[in-house]
């Protein structure tokens, strides 16, 4: 971006309030309380847009180091030991502040000293001795992040860094959260280091977070440290060439550091840094102020539109007294047109009505067919090994095996989402050419947080002693019973009633061993099928709960417009009927007002027009 872009960005937001000012001050002028509370929420957006850019990647690469070099300041807790274990989310403050964020419904937020965030971002008593991040609140609810203030320039855009989890590696739960957060982005820095080019699992993580979010980059940390980095950044290029759009940048957290303790320009650029912060800033704040400030223009313009019809329909009929009643008429037509959108029987609300009962049934069914296949895995595995040899092994797979899942479910309701808006706008259109903002959907791993895999199962193996008793017990019945016979027989079967004894005893410890192994898989597989249930009851009514929270989304949004034109038509109406039984002189005076208002909409409307483009 150039510096008169960077400029012109930076100007733009405070451009735009000053217009969303105007046309507050228009409606209430004009006696719009309907429509100043429209903009009203748009002057909130802008105050605070909120731009999430998501730091992810595999434990132990550097995501923190890159955050704090990023700001400027530390900020995330480093060290070779501990890994990141809840988000961080670093937004703009005039003074330092954290708060944690706890788990409910809604989330409640603690206040916390800044010296102490390490204890409750870092993975669960590794923090100095310290179990604070392991802690359930009051209510039992547990930490879900930390939100730190920083006073830093490059926040002040209303750029939010999440600094997401590592532990576990890019196939743990964690690593669904981050793609959940990701759905959310604006923006996402994908960090692995120069010590090998990206693994499968980077790739593949790559690959779901560019499905995502259309703006990712790819950091590579620690170039100091190895000699080669310019080889393993031209080898994850071409790697991802597949993904066209995502950048790859070298970076050195150690020598930013130095560049910023130095005051060193050449030695920052050396550090990769400021191509960073200028992607950073530039083409993700930038472009999110640039996209919002277009919105709240093409808001204002809307709403100038709107006022402007009832001016337009008297001026009509002041002008020509002979269009009165054509006028009238269109006006009694179009009111109608409007009247019928504010029913059930209207198009988008029927398309709304049927929609969301589809979608309930897809998603539904797209849950249990996951979840079906993670049980059959998760059966598949048991049978393959011994459950008392890899539980703790099949617990973990378990878990990341079904956040995977939670967050393609989710992904699938939202892209299903999307369509159905869109479907609806598309019926809406005719009445309303209003913008969609997009739906949000919530972080569906959460709810893993409820449900645990089920530990209560007898995995134990059979011991040494018990085996010894078994055989024993197996020899001593086949010794008995061979001896029975023989003295029944009138024959001495002696040494030969002792070994048939121990065969038999080896049979039956193998037999034992055998049913104590069906005994555990049947209940590994039980429990599998526990935790799923219980993933599926609690993530079913989720979903459930957010399709209706995006029908009442919808239903409020369209009706709520529906109301402004209902009520833009009622006044232009009744203007026009005004309008109609005036004499000539007042005629001639009420036209030089009516040109006057009009001129200043159009002038606010064209002001609003230049922003958009």
């Amino acid at each position: 971006m150039t510096a008169s872009a960077e400029a012109a960005t930076a100007t733009i937001g405070p451009r735009v309030a000053e217009i969303v000012d105007l046309g507050l001050r228009a409606c209430t002028a004009y006696g719009r309380r309907d429509l100043a509370d429209r903009l009203q929420a748009v002057k909130r957006t802008l105050a605070d847009p909120a731009i999430h850019i998501v730091v992810a990647g595999d434990f132990k690469q550097g995501k923190s180091s890159l955050v704090n070099s990023l700001l400027g300041i530390t900020v995330c807790p480093v060290d070779d030991d501990i890994a990141t274990a809840v988000p961080t989310y670093l937004r703009y403050g005039p003074e330092f502040k954290a708060e944690l964020l706890r788990e409910g419904d809604p989330p409640r937020r603690d206040p916390i000293d800044v010296a102490d965030i390490r204890k409750y971002v870092v993975e669960p008593g590794r923090a100095a001795g310290s179990d604070h991040g392991s802690e359930a609140g009051p209510n039992g609810d547990r930490p879900a992040g930390v939100i730190v203030q920083v006073p830093r320039k490059i926040l002040e855009s209303g750029l939010v860094i999440v600094d997401t989890p590592g532990v576990g590696g890019l196939n743990s739960a964690h690593a669904a959260a981050s793609l959940a957060a990701i759905s959310m982005a604006d923006a996402v820095l994908f960090v692995t280091d120069a010590s090998q080019e990206l693994t499968s699992a980077e790739f593949e993580f790559l690959r779901r977070a560019r499905e995502m979010c259309e703006t990712v980059v790819c950091v590579i940390t620690k170039s100091d440290f190895y000699p080669a980095w310019r080889t393993i950044r031209d080898l994850d290029v071409r790697h991802l060439q597949s993904f066209p759009g995502i950048q790859v940048v070298a970076v050195s957290s150690a020598l930013r550091a130095r560049a910023i303790q130095a005051n060193d320009q050449a030695l920052n650029t050396e550090s990769g840094f400021a191509d960073l912060v200028s992607f950073v800033s530039s083409r993700v704040a930038g472009g999110a102020v640039n996209r919002l400030a277009a919105n709240a223009a093409a808001e204002v313009a809307a709403i100038c539109d709107q006022i402007a019809t009832q001016f337009e329909a008297e001026r009509t009929v002041l002008a020509d007294p002979t269009r009165g009643k054509q006028v009238i008429d269109d006006l009694t037509e179009v009111k109608t047109k409007v009247e019928a959108l504010r029913s059930a029987a209207a198009r988008w609300s029927q398309t709304l009505n049927d929609g969301i009962a589809d979608l309930n049934s897809d998603v539904d069914h797209d849950l249990r067919a996951r979840i079906r296949d993670v049980v059959n895995a998760g059966d598949e595995l048991v049978d393959e090994y011994d459950p008392a040899d890899v539980w703790h092994e099949v617990e973990g797979w378990l878990e990341s095996r079904v956040a995977e899942e939670l967050v393609a479910n989710y992904a699938f309701l939202r892209f299903k989402a999307d369509e159905l808006s869109e479907e609806v706008y598309q019926h809406f259109q005719a009445a309303s050419s209003e913008v969609f903002d997009r739906l949000t959907v919530y972080n569906p791993t959460e709810l893993l947080n409820r449900a645990e895999v089920d530990n209560k199962i007898d995995l134990e193996k059979m011991s040494v002693s018990k085996q010894a008793m078994t055989a024993l017990k197996g020899s001593y019945m086949g010794i008995l019973m061979f001896t029975m016979l023989g003295s029944m027989a009138g024959l001495a079967l002696g040494p030969l009633a002792v070994g048939i004894g121990l065969v038999m005893g080896v049979g039956s410890l193998r037999t034992e061993k055998k049913r104590q192994l069906l005994s555990r898989r049947s209940q590994a597989k039980n429990a599998i099928r526990r935790y799923c249930d219980e993933v599926s009851f609690r993530v079913g009514k989720d979903s459930r709960d957010t399709l209706r929270r995006i029908q009442r989304e919808l239903r409020d949004h369209y009706s709520t417009r529906a109301e402004e034109l209902n009520r833009s038509c009622s006044q232009a109406l009744s203007a026009a009927q005004e309008a109609a039984n005036r004499t000539t002189g007042e005629a001639q005076k009420r036209l030089k007002d009516l040109d006057a208002e009009l001129a200043r909409l159009r002038q606010l409307r064209g002001m609003a027009l230049a922003v958009t483009g």
